[in-house]
Parts: C-alpha cells; structure tokens; sequence
C-alpha cells in the first residue's frame, strides 16, 4: 500500500497494446494497486495523468507523437508528484541519460523479473530511484569518465567548426592559427573522446551534449 494507506495509482504507457494490456494483467487483482489508464504514447500519458492523477507512472520510451522522455519533462512541470518508472528494452546512452535527465525516478527493462517490477512500483511510490543493474552499470561509467575527456574551449571551436562542415583550412582561417594547429587539436579530441575520426569525434559530442 501507499504512504496514505490506499493503493498505489498506477498509469501504463506503451505504444504496444499487447504490453499495456500484460502489464494491466499483472497489477490487476492486487489489492495494493489500482491502474488508472492505458495511453499508447506520451501526449495521452500527459493528458490523462492531469486529468486523473497518478502516484506512479510505467512509461515506454519510443512512441509516436510524444515520446516519453518529453512526456517525463512535461510531467515533471505539471504533474510532479506523480514519479516515472521507465520500462523500456533500450538501455543505450542516448535512452538512459536523456531520460534520468528529465526527472525519471527509476529505469527498468522489460526482461525484468515480475516480482522486481513490483517492487520498483512500490519503491517508485516513494519517490525511491530504482535502476536495473545495466542502467546502473552506465550510469556509473559517465560518472567516472576521467578529467582528461574534458575539451578545452578552443577544442570545442574546432569541434563546433568540424560540425559545420568545415575543412582544416577553413577552420584555421576562421580561428586565426595555422592548419597544423587545428591538426593537433583535432588529434586532442580524438584521444579525449576516444574516437578515430572527425565523423565519430562529431557524433561522440553530439552523445555527450558536448555540441547544441
């Protein structure tokens, strides 16, 4: 049960009719949640926490109209004490972080154990973060990511001029150094990002939100 000794609200959202209605299936019956809804993506999942309120919310991630990673920043201004459980099968960076980002309260799988999910509901409820081992594992990787991945401002000039399209020549000509200067730059970022390339340096930074 809740904190307020009534069962804990739950909203489901996913795009999959078949998941909502599996995941309907497994809370149904407890005594110690009640679903509240289904939505099939993030603008219904909005619409229909304002209008019915919601202690916990099973949010899909990839969805038409509104994913739920919007759906998340939305609800956190206009529904913030309704807590976000993602449960997703995508655990890459570009899906995990963005959505902590925005305000999820936890981040499971869908392989997840019955009884796992369950808990996290409850744990979620109580405003408790919960994260699968792979999410933690990656969370825990940008945390650790050493000082020297760190560009410089003049690295990320290059880098926003590599962006651009720019060639080595125009990017000197712009920054007022020599070729060879924006070569060494160039080979600073490769180390620090880890990348071989202009395009991996260019689509690494991107992943960092290292580049608008």
């Amino acid at each position: 049960m809740s904190t307020a000794g009534r069962p804990i609200r739950l909203l489901i959202v996913d795009d999959h009719p078949v998941v909502r209605d599996g995941l309907r299936g497994l809370f149904t019956g407890d005594p110690d949640f009640e679903v509240v809804g289904k939505a099939g993506d993030g603008a219904e999942a909005v619409a229909m926490v304002e209008r019915l309120g919601a202690d916990v919310v099973l949010m899909d991630l990839r969805m038409p109209r509104m994913s739920g990673v919007e759906a998340i920043a939305r609800l956190r201004g206009s529904a913030p004490s309704a807590h976000v459980l993602v449960l997703t099968t995508f655990d890459t960076d570009r899906d995990v972080l963005p959505a902590i980002e925005a305000g999820a309260t936890g981040y499971l799988l869908k392989d997840a154990p019955r009884e796992e999910l369950i808990r996290a509901v409850r744990a979620a409820s109580r405003g408790e973060s919960v994260l699968s081992p792979a999410v933690a594992g990656r969370l825990m990787g940008q945390v650790r990511k050493p000082a020297r991945d760190t560009l410089s401002k003049r690295e990320l000039d290059v880098l926003k001029l590599i962006s651009d399209g720019a060639t080595n020549r125009e990017a000197a000509s712009r920054l007022f150094v020599s070729e060879a200067t924006i070569k060494t730059h160039l080979l600073h970022i490769y180390d620090k990002l880890g990348v071989r390339d202009r395009a991996g340096a260019v689509g690494e930074a991107y992943k960092r939100r290292l580049l608008p």
